[in-house]
C-alpha cells in the first residue's frame, strides 16, 4: 500500500494534493544522485557558482505569483507576504552572489619559512530539516549559502508545504542549477534519522522547536556530524520608560501579526514600564482588536488563518491555561465560529511566571504583556527566558538601547525602535535553547566548510 501525503488549505480545510512517501530505495538513490552532482559542482569556480544563484534569483521573481499562490494555499500565509518572502529570497540569493566569492576565497598568511594557505572546501551534502512557516525562505536560507560554498543540499520539508517544496527545486533546476544537486525528500521521522546516519550526509541543520533540536542534535552527535539549529523563541519587546510610545504600539502591533504569529522571530512578550503600561495597553488592545480576520487572499485581510487546526487548538489551550492561572484575556481568546483555521489577535495582561504564555513560545497571533517598575527590571525579565533568538527594544536614547542591546540583552538578534524578520547582510541565530548557528551575513556559508590549513615551504 501507497503511503501518502495530503496537503490541506487551512483557510477552507479542503485537499489540495496528495504526495507519495519515498521508499528507503528512493531515498538511497537521491542521496546517491545528490553526491554524484556535488562531485561536479565543488569544481566549479566559485564566480561560475554565484552566476548560478543570479539565475535563481531572477527566475524566483519570474516564478513569483506562482510560488506566493501556492505558499498561501498549503500555509495560509497573506498573499502580500507570500510575494515578498519571494522577493526576500531573491535578494538571499543576490547578496550570496555577491559576497560569496570573496567570503570563501583563499587566503595566503605569512608562516615560518614559507607560506601558509587557508582554504574553504565544501564538506559534501548538507541536510535540512524545515518548517512551513515560510515555505521559500526557510529552504532558500541554508541551501543557498550551501549551494555558493559548494556543498550539496537535501530537503525534508514539512508536509503542510510539499508542494512549495517541490516548486523551489523545480524553480532552482529551471534557473540552472544542476538536478539533483538540490534535492527534496518526501519522507516520515525514521527515515530522516536513517538519511542522518548516511555516510554521504556530512551536516544537519535544522529549524523547528527545541524539543526537535534536541533530537536531531542527538542523532547527528551520536554519528559526529555538524548541525546548526534555529529553534523557538519567546521574544521580548522592551518599552522603555523613554519610549516613543506611538511608534511602540504601531511596531508591536505588526512584530505580533506578521505572517499570523507564525514566526520564530515575532514580537511576543512586551515588557513595558509602569509609567507607560496603561496607556501602552489601552493603545495596543484598540490596534489588535482592530486587525480583521479573513481569507488570505483578500485585500483588506490583516491576519490569516493558522498553518493547522491542532496547532490553533493547541495555541487556544496555551490561552485557556494561562488564563486559569491568572492571566487575562484584553481581547481575542476564543476561536471563531468558521470553517478554517482561525484564531483572533488576542491580547493577554497580568502574565506572570509559571503561566504558558510567560515561560513558552505561543506560536500564533497571542500577545503577552507584563509590567515592570522600571528599565533594569525590564531587562531582567527579557532575559528570564530560556530561549533568546530575537527581541527589541524602544527608547528615544538610541545610543543608550544600543549598549543594553549589545551588553546587556542575552538574544541573538535585537531590533531597536523597529521590527524585522531578516536581512541578507545581517547574521541570524540564537543562542540558549533557540538554537546555536549562524545564517546570512556570510556566516552560513562557512557553517559547512572543511577549513583547510597548507603550509607551503
Amino acid at each position: 500500500m501507497t503511503r501518502e501525503v495530503q496537503t490541506i488549505n487551512p483557510a477552507t480545510e479542503q485537499p489540495i494534493a496528495t504526495y507519495a512517501y519515498m521508499s528507503d530505495t528512493d531515498v538511497s538513490q537521491a542521496i546517491d544522485q545528490c553526491q554524484a552532482a556535488f562531485s561536479e559542482w565543488k569544481t566549479l569556480s566559485l564566480e561560475d557558482r554565484a552566476d548560478v544563484l543570479r539565475a535563481i534569483a531572477k527566475e524566483l521573481r519570474n516564478s513569483k505569483e506562482e510560488l506566493a499562490a501556492l505558499m498561501t494555499q498549503e500555509v495560509g500565509k497573506l498573499l502580500k507576504d507570500s510575494k515578498d518572502e519571494v522577493e526576500l529570497c531573491a535578494a538571499i540569493c543576490e547578496f550570496t552572489a555577491e559576497s560569496g566569492p570573496k567570503a570563501l576565497a583563499s587566503e595566503e598568511r605569512d608562516i615560518p619559512g614559507g607560506t601558509g594557505v587557508v582554504a574553504y572546501a565544501p564538506l559534501g551534502i548538507i541536510y535540512g530539516i524545515q518548517p512551513w512557516n515560510f515555505p521559500c525562505y526557510q529552504a532558500v536560507r541554508y541551501a543557498i549559502a550551501n549551494l555558493m560554498a559548494g556543498n550539496g543540499v537535501l530537503l525534508k520539508h514539512a508536509e503542510t508545504c510539499t508542494g512549495s517544496g517541490l516548486m523551489l527545486r523545480d524553480v532552482f533546476e529551471r534557473a540552472g542549477l544542476p538536478k539533483h544537486l538540490f534535492t527534496v525528500l518526501v519522507i516520515d521521522h525514521d527515515q530522516s534519522d536513517k538519511v542522518i546516519e548516511h555516510e554521504l550526509v556530512r551536516g544537519v541543520t535544522l529549524t523547528g522547536s527545541d524539543g526537535a533540536g534536541r533530537k536531531v542534535a542527538q542523532k547527528a552527535a551520536e554519528n559526529l556530524k555538524k548541525t546548526v539549529l534555529e529553534l523557538g523563541s519567546n521574544d521580548a519587546y522592551l518599552v522603555l520608560s523613554d519610549a516613543d510610545l506611538e511608534l511602540a504600539v504601531k511596531t508591536c502591533v505588526q512584530g505580533r501579526i506578521y505572517n499570523n504569529g507564525q514566526t520564530c522571530v515575532n514580537a511576543k512578550r512586551f515588557i513595558v514600564t509602569e509609567n507607560h503600561h496603561d496607556e501602552f495597553l489601552k493603545r495596543f488592545v484598540e490596534q489588535m482588536n482592530a486587525v480583521k480576520l479573513g481569507e488570505p487572499t483578500q485585500e483588506g485581510t490583516g491576519l490569516g488563518p493558522m498553518s493547522r487546526t491542532q496547532l490553533r487548538d493547541e495555541l487556544a489551550k496555551q490561552v485557556d491555561d494561562s488564563v486559569a492561572k491568572g492571566a487575562r484575556i484584553e481581547c481575542g481568546g476564543k476561536i471563531p465560529d468558521q470553517k478554517g483555521a482561525y484564531y483572533p489577535a488576542t491580547v493577554l495582561s497580568n502574565v506572570q511566571p509559571g503561566q504558558p504564555a510567560y515561560d513558552d513560545e505561543l506560536f500564533g497571533p497571542v500577545a503577552s504583556v507584563i509590567k515592570v517598575k522600571d528599565d533594569d527590571e525590564a531587562i531582567r525579565v527579557a532575559n528570564d527566558s530560556r530561549y533568546g533568538l530575537g527581541g527589541g527594544i524602544f527608547s528615544k536614547n538610541e545610543e543608550r538601547a544600543r549598549e543594553l542591546a549589545e551588553k546587556h540583552f542575552d538574544t541573538g538578534m535585537i531590533c531597536i525602535n523597529g521590527y524585522n524578520i531578516a536581512i541578507p547582510n545581517m547574521p541570524f541565530g540564537g543562542v540558549k535553547n533557540s538554537g546555536y548557528g549562524r545564517e546570512h551575513g556570510g556566516f552560513g556559508m562557512k557553517e559547512f566548510v572543511n577549513v583547510k590549513s597548507i603550509y607551503k615551504m
